[in-house]
């Protein structure tokens, strides 16, 4: 299951100045204003970054959740009070 790509609105405001860090950094080292070509470079790098982690961060969460999950106790024995309501059928 792919997910979709993310874009800058679906960013939080840390990681869209994260992002204009990043191109602010590329112009001073170039020494230029940025093409829209290396402006979109810098921007899919860094979008492919975040997505990477994002991902790793939603599989540890999901293995967490599968870990915490309710499993019955296999030693146990079946409760036919627990199972039938204490009022009966209406």
């Amino acid at each position: 299951m792919a997910t979709p790509r993310l874009t800058q609105q679906d960013m939080t405001e840390a990681e869209q100045r994260e992002l204009k860090t990043l191109l602010d950094r590329a112009r001073i080292a170039h020494g230029r204003t940025l093409t829209n070509g290396e402006t979109n470079q810098v921007k899919r790098e860094y979008i492919d970054k975040l997505m990477e982690q994002r991902e790793a961060d939603a599989k540890k969460a999901r293995k967490l959740k599968k870990q915490q999950a309710y499993k019955p106790d296999a030693e146990a024995t079946f409760s036919w009070s627990a199972n039938t309501s204490t009022r009966g059928r209406r």
